[in-house]
């Protein structure tokens, strides 16, 4: 089953390949982002993108099950050049830019410097220029703190200054090192997720479990706090493999289905249970319940880590125990597993109720609340259900109740005046304030809800061997600005980098409720019954 994960991951190193320019008279010789190099369509390379070179270096050396680019001396220079240019298109400082010019992205920055390191180790390269382009980004790296709660970023640093103290033989970085795995201790939660903005993400969890049990694995951070704390993490993580081997989703605070396996098969050599998470997952890889990740942006990510997690595979496992009966209640991170008879129900009550309902081991229904459009000063805006909020919530044996209002979703776009007013501001002020820019466009894209006129109130009841599932929506204001209505599986409405991804559940149909809203007076509640 293994070789499913190396299988997965060679199958996109023929589309990192194309985005890379592999050209080795052109100025842009080793660069990964298209979008720059071939279709001139942006005026700045992403330095994320750099992070390419570590699938191509597995590749390179690792002799997987029809693996063309095994020790192909080509790979080991395209390898070469992207660790280059991304050193000549870093800034003097070592930072790099991911979405706009002199962003100065923390999370670019540690992805791909990660990636380099990694990749200069594995080929046993000799580079001078790479060697001091290491050595200023981990400087950079070790000062800068990006706004947002992202721990997955503050992971990665960790590890990053890790193996470049290795790389580059020097001590320097200890104090950083230990006061940013303070800082990433600080930010677990006693439930054992990891704060990603306003929450939990399983998703991104997964990708923190992999880095932590990577510096410790390192040998250098024997802290017990730092074994418990992955510890805990994994038994989190435990808990939200789907019965269909599907992993996190909508339900979850920024929406992922990301799923790091590496981190399981490490921590697997102590912690045995850990071995079960990863298999549960390869049954649902081998079903075509994983999701898509062959994003220009992003299909490094699980590229290198399911070679990792291949070449780390641990023989030994245990069998999978079946999960039990019963309820697990997460208060602080306000998600609730249900598990009786032939069901399973994960539901969110900080997104409003938004859930996901598996029957004998298959997903029923995947539910991410109210959604309407509503013509609102000349604009037409959409009110949603799932956004992470305050809402009212009661739990009992046989009942589960949720309530609040919808709000606002966050569908700022971009214009070619917006571009024009960024593009002026961060080559003036902004490139001297990139922090100050990165918390406004979160405050707009992503964190904080604003009410809309609506109210919803959502109740599952156990009765007879199913849930039935009331909804109601009031519509304070009336009815007569609203356009259209309707419940899909698979909304989200903030900006998030790695959501939005397909995913075989997304095949269910959307709800359209129009016509029964169209018949309402303007005090009538919309009504819903469903059983699941």
């Amino acid at each position: 089953m293994k070789d499913l994960f190396a299988k997965a991951a060679l199958d996109q190193i023929p589309k990192i390949l194309t985005l890379q320019d592999r050209n080795p008279h052109s100025p842009n010789y080793g660069c990964f982002d298209r979008n720059y190099w071939q279709y001139k369509i942006i005026d700045f390379p992403s330095g994320m993108s750099q992070e390419f070179v570590w699938p191509l270096a597995l590749v390179y050396d690792m002799p997987l099950p029809d693996n063309p680019y095994h020790q192909q001396p080509n790979i080991k220079a395209w390898v070469e050049a992207g660790i280059i240019f991304a050193a000549k298109s870093s800034h003097p400082d070592g930072s790099c830019d991911d979405y706009f010019p002199f962003e100065r992205a923390g999370g670019a920055a540690a992805f791909s410097l990660l990636a380099c390191l990694e990749s200069y180790r594995l080929l046993k390269l000799d580079n001078q220029q790479a060697l001091k382009f290491f050595e200023t980004r981990a400087d950079w790296l070790a000062h800068h703190q990006e706004s947002g709660c992202l721990t997955n970023h503050q992971a990665l640093i960790v590890l990053c200054l890790e193996i470049a103290s290795r790389v580059l033989n020097t001590q320097k970085w200890q104090g950083a090192i230990q006061q940013r795995l303070e800082q990433v201790l600080s930010w677990q939660d006693s439930e054992g997720w990891f704060q990603e903005y306003e929450g939990c993400d399983p998703g991104y969890h997964t990708l923190t479990i992999a880095c932590l049990a990577r510096v410790y694995d390192l040998g250098e951070r024997t802290d017990e706090r730092l074994r418990d704390a992955v510890a805990n993490g994994v038994r989190l993580a435990s808990h939200f493999v789907h019965p269909d081997g599907s992993y996190g989703g909508e339900y979850t605070s920024r929406n992922t289905y990301n799923y790091f396996p590496h981190g399981f098969e490490l921590v697997g050599r102590w912690m045995p249970e850990a071995l079960s998470i990863n298999d549960q997952f390869l049954k649902g890889l081998n079903n075509g319940c994983g999701s898509c990740y062959a994003d220009d942006h992003i299909v490094g990510h699980h590229t290198w880590n399911y070679l990792l997690t291949w070449k780390d595979f641990v023989d030994a496992r245990p069998p999978t125990q079946p999960s039990q009966l019963g309820r697990v209640w997460f208060p602080n991170a306000r998600i609730l597993i249900d598990q009786r008879q032939d069901t399973k129900l994960y539901l969110a009550l900080n997104k409003g109720g938004a859930f996901k309902f598996f029957r004998n081991n298959k997903l029923l229904l995947s539910d991410t609340q109210f959604s309407l459009q509503v013509r609102a000063g000349g604009k037409v805006k959409n009110a949603v259900g799932h956004l992470v909020g305050d809402y009212q919530y009661d739990i009992q044996d046989n009942q589960i109740t949720i309530e609040g209002p919808l709000g606002w979703a966050k569908q700022k776009q971009m214009t070619p005046l917006n571009l024009m007013i960024l593009r002026v501001v961060m080559l003036t002020i902004g490139r001297f304030f990139p922090n100050l820019i990165r918390k406004l466009l979160q405050k707009m894209l992503i964190t904080g809800k604003n009410d809309a006129p609506f109210k919803f109130r959502r109740e599952f009841q156990w009765q007879n061997g199913y849930w039935l599932l009331r909804d109601t929506l009031i519509a304070t204001s009336g009815w007569q600005n609203v356009l259209t209505a309707g419940i899909g599986c698979d909304q989200t409405s903030i900006y998030v980098v790695m959501s939005r991804t397909f995913q075989s559940g997304q095949l269910q149909p959307w709800k359209d409720l129009t016509s029964d809203m169209h018949t309402l007076s303007s005090e009538q509640p919309l009504q819903i019954e469903r059983q699941l």
